[in-house]
């Protein structure tokens, strides 16, 4: 038995190995909540419900896909060019921490202004913080794995001490947190009494934008070159590092927003548990979608519809709510498997 490449994956594969990988990933899960002496198919039941059954749940949902699929396109543009950006949760957080400096105070009154001043500046500050990395690994052959992966610490490190020193809101009573973000900056709801922003239209027009970018300009086709074969890039004239620094800013910048629509649209203000490790499930996301900026879209929905089901399921069963965290762990290492698959099939001999 061995390994040998496909030449060309069938569209039908590619459709169905995701759907497979996710059916196996909970298969799998079903023994923790035996274990745990929840029936299975009714924790999977409450789980759909809790987070699709109802307008409260499905809002919800809703929201949390939000920076879900910002921090999926994230790692699906950077690894689409072979840069293993780890760093969605630091790109996030500084995002979040360029949104309060920008938009803690109302110096404009027009919110036209306002709204794209602060996801401007939360875009900025993410692709500055993986633009960091980018130049160490192009420059000086630095493991961007690590790099990114240790800003995560720094910058959390950071937004503490911001939130208990100069953006500390003096009304919090010693809590640490930062000053809330102006009314005139505040993303706008989309549905009345719901946790539903407009980071959510953001997020789906930066899927549509990124899959245009990858698929159909010269961008997207260098940085698909340069992901399959630098040396092959190189030799046809293409320059690697001006490669990774766009894929830097655009895969940094999208992180940023995620963080812009976290602090803008949800809470209002800057904490240090602003994100539950929505650049972390980032990851995940990205590689359910098998790097596809479209199916980024579907696979946030799924993994959102996990953490809100599960916390559902566990009110009603008694089952500890880290089950989701235990999907997703698994769907991610099924997917992988899937994708070994994909590229691969098994000769007999």
């Amino acid at each position: 038995m061995r390994l040998e490449p496909r030449g060309q994956v069938p569209l039908w594969l590619s459709i169905t190995t995701p759907i497979v990988a996710i059916f196996v990933a909970l298969l799998l899960c079903a023994v923790p909540l035996a274990i745990a002496g929840a029936p299975v198919l009714e924790a999977y039941w409450l789980m759909l419900r809790g987070a699709l059954g109802g307008r409260l749940a499905l809002t919800e949902t809703l929201a949390r896909a939000a920076p879900l699929v910002l921090t999926g396109l994230a790692a699906a543009v950077a690894f689409r060019a072979k840069l293993w950006n780890i760093g969605a949760e630091g790109q996030l957080y500084m995002g979040a921490v360029a949104a309060v400096v920008v938009g803690s105070t109302a110096w404009a009154s027009s919110p036209f202004i306002m709204v794209p001043a602060v996801m401007l500046a939360g875009a900025l500050a993410g692709a500055v913080l993986l633009l960091i990395p980018t130049l160490l690994k192009t420059r000086l052959g630095v493991d961007e794995v690590v790099t990114t992966l240790l800003l995560n610490f720094v910058v959390l490190l950071f937004v503490s001490l911001l939130v208990e020193g100069p953006l500390q809101d003096p009304m919090s009573m010693g809590w640490p947190q930062s000053e809330p973000i102006a009314d005139e900056a505040a993303l706008p709801r989309l549905i009345p009494r719901t946790r539903v922003h407009l980071g959510l239209v953001v997020a789906l027009v930066a899927a549509a934008l990124v899959w245009l970018l990858v698929a159909r300009t010269r961008w997207g086709f260098e940085m698909r070159a340069v992901g399959a074969n630098p040396s092959a890039a190189r030799f046809a004239g293409m320059s690697t590092g001006a490669v990774m620094i766009r894929v830097a800013l655009i895969s940094g910048g999208l992180a940023g927003l995620a963080g812009v629509g976290e602090v803008a649209g949800v809470r209002g203000y800057l904490t240090t548990d602003l994100s539950p490790g929505y650049g972390y499930s980032g990851i995940v996301v990205a590689m359910l979608a098998q790097l596809n900026a479209l199916a980024v879209v579907a696979a946030a929905l799924f993994v959102a519809t996990i953490f809100v089901g599960a916390d559902s399921m566990s009110r009603a069963l008694g089952v500890s709510s880290y089950i989701a965290h235990l999907i997703v762990a698994t769907s991610l290492l099924t997917m992988l498997l899937g994708t070994l698959w994909l590229r691969y099939r098994v000769h007999w001999r």
